[in-house]
């Protein structure tokens, strides 16, 4: 009480002050002088006691102190734990939650860029839907020396006086190559890279594309969770929009849409063996990849025991999605110098690939159509 009386008089004191004319300075002697020297005297004798008191100890305070202890060992900073756990907990974020901690300081914008996260997240989502080709022609598209920088706000101006080297080491800190992971994942979510992949049933299920495979360029779009494909013929480019994730895959081949595979597994086919094999309406078009099956041959009983069609030179193509009167139905080859045959009217047939995959087969099952087509 005796304190907040002092500091209440030296309040009125100070203010009434404040708002008088200015007088001439009183003597050293006069009591207008030492009138404020009273109250600093006071003001120091109970600063003193109170120092005094504090000074002994007492249950409050060392309960306070075991507190303040307590509360130092929890406020543990983020990284300051091991690196394995830290990785662990990264590793539960999701992509948004990812590039917000990569926001938060520079130590975890090194953590939550590294290609390890960000690889295990491209492959969660995108492993079925992009291959080589895609990543490849993503790096092929990056122009040289081009840096992509995290913008953050600063809490304050005095940034802009810093020396030019420091502001170079922190651009220096701060920058991600676009040729990282996470620079290709952020392409691929955004719409912003059209790579490339393989369509089924192109054209939203036309009946002249009924299980088949075609090339395309693909774009993502996250508002609806489906891509726009971007297919060429005769120099031409179509668009189809709707595509959803079921009818993408990534290219099973290294050969180029408007070139014949090289097949290497005709000898080793034999009768309900599972394949893919090129065909185009024309030469002005680019391969598909249509599915089927080895038949047996027309003089075959089709009894496994005596089934020999697995040494002929012939081989018997079978596409059961067509009726057995239509012209689709069966396609005949040969083992020995295979190369695209065919016409203008019947359309021209390129490579075979063996399916050893039963995920490949299920695949096409499951885009098997509702009746025969003719």
């Amino acid at each position: 009480m005796l304190l907040f009386l002092v500091y209440f008089l030296s309040f009125l004191l100070l203010f009434s002050q404040s708002f008088l004319k200015p007088k001439p300075t009183p003597k050293m002697g006069s009591r207008l002088w030492r009138f404020p020297l009273f109250f600093r005297e006071i003001l120091c004798l109970l600063a003193k006691k109170r120092k005094d008191l504090s000074q002994t100890p007492s249950s409050n305070k060392i309960v306070s102190t075991k507190f303040e202890r307590k509360q130092e060992i929890c406020s543990i900073s983020l990284v300051d734990l091991p690196d394995l756990v830290l990785d662990c907990i990264l590793e539960k974020l999701s992509a948004a939650e990812l590039c917000s901690m990569a926001g938060v300081c520079l130590a975890l914008r090194g953590k939550c860029t590294s290609d390890h996260l960000w690889q295990k997240l491209l492959k969660q989502k995108w492993s079925e839907s992009i291959g080589v080709a895609a990543y490849t022609q993503w790096q092929s598209q990056i122009p040289p020396k081009r840096y992509l920088l995290f913008t953050e706000r600063r809490r304050s101006k005095s940034w802009l006086f810093s020396t030019l080297f420091r502001f170079k080491s922190e651009m220096r800190e701060k920058r991600v190559t676009p040729n990282s992971v996470m620079s290709c994942y952020l392409a691929l979510e955004t719409g912003n890279f059209w790579f490339p992949a393989q369509v089924f049933n192109r054209e939203n299920g036309h009946v002249g594309f009924m299980l088949s495979c075609y090339d395309a360029q693909l774009s993502y779009d996250s508002a609806t969770d489906n891509f726009v494909a971007r297919y060429k013929a005769k120099g031409r480019s179509m668009i189809e929009e709707g595509i959803d994730w079921k009818r993408i895959r990534a290219p099973t081949v290294k050969t180029p849409a408007n070139v014949l595979h090289i097949s290497t597994c005709l000898n080793d086919l034999k009768p309900d063996d599972h394949i893919e094999i090129q065909w185009r309406k024309n030469k002005d078009f680019p391969y598909g990849w249509w599915y089927g099956v080895v038949a047996h041959l027309d003089s075959c009983s089709a009894n496994e025991l005596s089934c020999h069609c697995h040494e002929s030179d012939t081989i018997v193509l079978e596409f059961k999605q067509y009726s057995g009167e239509s012209r689709w139905r069966k396609a005949e080859m040969r083992r020995k110098g295979h190369r695209e045959i065919g016409n203008d009217v019947d359309g021209f047939y390129g490579g075979i690939r063996k399916l050893s995959n039963k995920q490949e087969i299920e695949k096409w099952k499951q885009l098997w159509p509702n009746c025969t087509l003719e």
